[in-house]
């Protein structure tokens, strides 16, 4: 079912005094502002060392329990599942099944994110119905069970279920170790309209090509000093080769990005996004402008300082 203005009312009351009726979640996205594979793991998967940034775009994701014990969701994206194949369902699926919650939940998804476009729009939310059912349930799940549970169903959503900003992924990215950084940076982010294949983006991987001479601790310390024009200098995503082996066109939208002059443009995660560092919101804003003649998602975005969860039962959202 898709997500319409006409949709009837939720319905759904309190089932009990520990269960909530509704609730309202700001779902972010996330930079790699390096990522490093460093050798395929015997079980198939590659070992990685990455810096994630979460920033200020989002997701909507509505969330009120029934008394039917349906799970059903609701997006206004057409590209995203809803059914079986979202990782929102999977999760409410999971804990209904493993806990024996007999409520249902309805989920709305206001999409902001591009889809497939290495930003993790799938992976928070993911994070963000783990968090959410938990609360709505009533299932009392600590920090380091929901990581556990999210981690069976994908590597990026234990960044999101850490309340930072910046953190080091390690093993295949699901071994987040938050980090003092208090640089609030400025990005311009544009995302083309070609949907990226992560399977596909790895399989094109030749860690003959990879940089095994890059630390990420440089960029750490750079940001840490909030040294942008240093920092750009250090960005790093070994699957750049392996994107534009499969989307060569992609180089086009670098190419014009560094001829305005942004710094450190790179593609995050397994593309096709491509972002770039800049000095201020007003320089991100002036980009954003000249860019959105050639290409239609184009966004000013920033480093996320908290987190986005809000109670829908009183509308006291957290923005960044």
């Amino acid at each position: 079912m898709k997500f319409s203005e006409k949709l009837k009312p939720w319905g759904c009351g309190i089932i009990n005094k520990n269960i909530m009726s509704a609730l309202l979640f700001k779902s972010p996205a996330k930079l790699n502002l390096y990522l490093r594979v460093i050798d395929k793991r015997p079980d198939g998967y590659h070992r990685l060392e990455t810096l994630f940034e979460r920033i200020n775009l989002f997701d909507d994701l509505y969330f009120s329990s029934n008394k039917s014990g349906k799970i059903t969701l609701q997006c206004d994206h057409p590209q995203v599942p809803c059914d079986q194949g979202n990782l929102v369902y999977k999760i409410a699926d999971y804990l209904q099944k493993f806990y024996e919650v007999r409520q249902g939940v309805c989920v709305r998804i206001k999409k902001r994110i591009p889809v497939a476009a290495g930003l993790a729009g799938g992976s928070s939310n993911a994070a963000t119905a783990l968090v959410a059912l938990n609360k709505l349930w009533g299932l009392g799940l600590n920090q380091k069970r929901l990581i556990e549970i999210g981690n069976m169903f994908g590597s990026d959503i234990a960044f999101f279920l850490y309340d930072c900003p910046w953190a080091l992924g390690e093993g295949r990215g699901e071994q987040i170790t938050p980090l003092n950084i208090k640089a609030k940076i400025w990005q311009i982010l544009v995302v083309p309209k070609r949907k990226m294949s992560t399977p596909k983006v790895y399989q094109r991987l030749n860690l003959k090509l990879t940089n095994k001479r890059d630390d990420v601790n440089i960029l750490i310390h750079s940001l840490k000093e909030k040294d942008i024009n240093k920092s750009s200098r250090f960005l790093l995503n070994d699957l750049e080769y392996s994107i534009l082996t499969i989307a060569p066109g992609l180089d086009n939208v670098r190419k014009r990005l560094k001829s305005l002059g942004v710094k450190g443009v790179s593609f995050s995660g397994s593309g096709p996004s491509v972002f770039g560092l800049t000095n201020s919101e007003q320089e991100a804003k002036n980009l954003c402008d000249a860019l959105k003649k050639r290409y239609e998602q184009v966004f000013v975005v920033s480093t996320c300082e908290r987190g986005g969860m809000s109670d829908g039962n009183h509308g006291n959202t957290h923005l960044c």
